[in-house]
């Protein structure tokens, strides 16, 4: 799920330009996406420091950016616009002259004069902006406007062609063939099949459409999400987009699982038969991840790594009559619920080091936590990985650039992929959930909210609705069990609003999502393996804003779809 390449720009990339005499530059740099250049004029007589830090890395040690010289010097430096930063003048004897934090925009140029305060004897620090902005999310606006016109003719067209058959005439008209007559019985034929072509499918649209909604996300998300920080994985701590997208992706296999072995037993399909299947697709996932997930065009030689995608499954039992309508989806798993509150429980000893820090570490090292823990990437998730795995680990996680980590790290290592099979075991109690109050639809919503609610509070609460400050934090990097009872909140959220929508109500049928959703390995391994190729990315030319990076990731995305979409007109559906 992670894309193997660093990110394009440093999170917190601050290069050290040109210096020069008299206050004025006599070349500026050329900025890419996500910069800026701050150029610092020291009118004092006594040379200054320059320091900066990231508002997003959580408590790190400040790292130098510039020294200016005195006597109407300056020096400047292209920084990183993608999160705010804090920066801090000094005197040469370590004393703070000023102190400031803000968020710069890409393209800007800005001036920071170091002088005697005019209405005190005092030094002061005062900004100036030489050069406005640009504007980051007008690629984004147009974008969304035009992912809105397509969507919108795509539900129109169709209700217009559907409009032509309203009046008798036309009806025969569309009738007309070796099968109809030109009378009342062409209109009945006509009625006939329009209310075959009504007719509800027993398979659920919902679970595809949130399949390949979640596919789709993920797909652009891999081709970078235009360059925006927000479509990408956070640092450490926090919630992006980007960390939704596997998540989502483990609740609907743990939903599709109990609806597929329900199906199997149905049909009279043996144990030892379902055994073999589970098997067989096992081998099946770990040879694809092994030949695809750990290697890309970009990455060189093939990389061999800790297995990324570990399966997990359980056999589907009837309802227990002795459990009470609220726990009897839960009751039928009571031997492997029991075994994931076991291992949640010694996975959140590991994840309380506000209460006790002798017992874990949540943070990603570096130059965080005031540089008291420089190797301790990841803490005992990091810990055992390297020490099961030694180097043979992912090692661009995405602490590396912000917090200037040096050891390898991944995100799904041991100890989180504990919490990602509790991830699959949400999805298995929501898939019980519709087969059990099957017919029932209020009671399925109804306790997909419940659920929701549940797990939404629990996340408050362990997170304190902070992004450093909560007992457990929020963090994809861990899968720390707030992560976990998130994610498990938005997944119940959106599977419940997509059944509304589709399965119960009809008012959508689940395209374009739905094409992606029925053919997912074949779209995940296709952009997977063939993904940095032409047509689906091309070395862009336009690196100064995003406006080229978001067109190529909305481009990539919606071929894949169209692929889907073909392959879907053809009936082809690539299965295991």
């Amino acid at each position: 799920m992670e894309p193997r390449r660093p990110l394009y720009a440093s999170l917190t990339l601050l290069i050290l330009v040109t210096s020069s005499h008299g206050g004025h530059l006599k070349s500026g740099p050329t900025l890419k996406m996500d910069q800026a250049l701050l150029t610092f004029h020291n009118q004092l007589t006594e040379e200054m420091q320059v320091f900066y830090t990231s508002d997003s890395c959580y408590k790190c040690v400040y790292q130098h950016l510039v020294t200016v010289k005195p006597n109407n010097n300056n020096a400047s430096a292209v920084i990183s616009t993608k999160f705010p930063l804090t920066l801090q003048v000094e005197w040469t004897r370590n004393v703070t002259l000023c102190s400031w934090s803000q968020t710069y925009g890409e393209g800007g140029h800005y001036s920071v004069w170091i002088q005697m305060s005019e209405a005190a004897s005092n030094p002061s620090c005062t900004t100036a902006v030489d050069k406005r902005p640009n504007n980051v999310h007008l690629p984004l606006l147009v974008g969304a406007l035009s992912l809105a016109v397509v969507a919108l003719l795509f539900v129109v067209a169709p209700y217009i062609y559907r409009r032509r058959c309203t009046s008798k005439c036309i009806r025969t008209i569309c009738c007309q063939g070796p099968e109809y007559s030109v009378d009342n019985d062409g209109a009945q034929a006509c009625e006939v099949e329009h209310n075959t072509a009504k007719a509800k499918p027993t398979r659920l649209r919902s679970l595809d459409t949130f399949r390949g909604f979640a596919l789709t996300v993920m797909v652009f998300v891999n081709y970078g999400g235009g360059g925006y920080w927000f479509f990408q994985h956070a640092p450490w701590n926090g919630l992006t987009v980007g960390d939704l997208v596997m998540p989502w992706f483990v609740f609907i296999i743990g939903t599709s699982v109990v609806l597929a072995f329900r199906s199997m037993q149905r049909r009279g399909v043996s144990r030892q038969q379902l055994l073999r299947k589970i098997t067989w697709r096992t081998v099946v996932l770990l040879m694809l991840g092994f030949c695809f997930i750990n290697y890309s065009p970009r990455d060189g030689p093939y990389f061999l790594g800790p297995e990324r995608n570990p399966t997990e499954s359980e056999s589907l039992v009837e309802p227990r009559p002795g459990c009470g309508p609220l726990l009897a989806t839960v009751a039928d798993y009571h031997p492997a619920g029991d075994s994931v509150a076991l291992h949640h429980f010694a996975h959140a000893c590991t994840q309380l080091p506000h209460v006790n820090p002798s017992i874990g570490y949540l943070g990603a090292g570096g130059i965080g936590d005031n540089g008291l823990y420089p190797n301790c990437t990841g803490g005992a998730a990091g810990y055992i990985d390297r020490w099961m795995f030694g180097d043979n680990m992912f090692r661009y996680p995405t602490c590396k650039e912000i917090y200037h980590t040096t050891q390898p790290f991944d995100p799904e290592g041991v100890l989180g992929t504990i919490n990602s099979i509790a991830m699959g075991f949400l999805g298995m109690q929501a898939g019980k959930i519709i087969i059990f109050y099957r017919g029932a639809n209020v009671r399925i919503l109804c306790r997909f909210l419940v659920w929701a609610v549940i797990l939404g509070i629990s996340a408050a609460i362990l997170s304190k609705c902070t992004r450093d400050g909560g007992f457990i934090p929020v963090n994809k990097n861990l899968w720390s069990l707030s992560y976990v009872m998130c994610t498990g909140c938005f997944s119940f959220l959106l599977l419940g609003g997509m059944y509304f929508v589709t399965d119960i109500k009809g008012w959508w049928g689940g395209q374009p999502f739905i094409y992606p959703g029925m053919n997912s390995i074949f779209v995940y391994v296709g952009h997977s393996l063939l993904g940095f190729y032409f047509p689906f990315s091309w070395e862009m030319r336009f690196q100064e804003s995003h406006w080229e990076w978001l067109f190529q990731s909305l481009w990539a995305t919606a071929l894949w779809v169209l692929i889907a979409y073909l392959l879907y007109r053809k009936k082809f559906f690539l299965k295991i």
